[in-house]
């Protein structure tokens, strides 16, 4: 009688926990999609698709992939994550008009993505001297909206223990959103050029 209430006891508590897991795919979505919108009066350079198949085999493939998909559903994500609260629209207005600002520096290499996901000046002698208070201040005005951002989205989901897995990847994804030619650094400390 004792073996069958440890065992009622073991399996009643194996019901009632229930682990919630960081929606990494998700995460990495409203990444995307966030900064894409905060850098999207950006100019994009034109990449034009490089293909040496006709226009009728592209065509067939095309079709052959919507006939594919009626047959296979393709799999959706169970797993979401708001990215749409006042405090996050409000954060991303205010980056976005900051990027009007940013967008230079990072073309110029003056500023690059730090591994961490903020932002930071490479090489401050590369900023004139009349400039730099104006540099800090937009680096440290953006660093501090991202932090805030993280946490924002954090706590539009319930779950404020997600800092630090929504810094990570965005840290990741705004190294992959970067444009051609903006500086980013690794993991070791040091700077590429995407």
């Amino acid at each position: 009688m004792k073996k069958l209430s440890v065992l009622s006891a073991l399996c009643l508590t194996a019901c009632v926990t229930i682990n919630i897991y960081f929606p990494a795919a998700a995460a990495e979505k409203a990444a995307d999609e966030l900064i894409k919108d905060i850098q999207k009066n950006a100019p994009q350079p034109e990449i034009k698709p490089q293909s040496n198949w006709s226009n009728w085999q592209l065509a067939m493939l095309q079709k052959l992939d919507a006939a594919l998909n009626v047959l296979i559903t393709p799999a959706h994500a169970d797993a979401d994550l708001a990215i749409d609260s006042p405090e996050i629209r409000q954060i991303s207005a205010t980056m976005q008009n900051r990027f009007a600002n940013l967008n230079p520096l990072y073309n110029q290499g003056i500023i690059g993505i730090l591994n961490d996901g903020n932002i930071g000046v490479r090489d401050p002698g590369n900023v004139s001297l009349k400039d730099r208070n104006a540099v800090t201040q937009l680096v440290s005005a953006e660093n501090a909206d991202r932090q805030r951002l993280y946490q924002a989205i954090a706590n539009a989901n319930g779950h404020p223990e997600w800092l630090g897995q929504i810094k990570t990847t965005f840290a990741a994804r705004w190294v992959s959103n970067a444009q051609a030619g903006w500086w980013y650094q690794s993991s070791n400390g040091s700077w590429t050029q995407k």
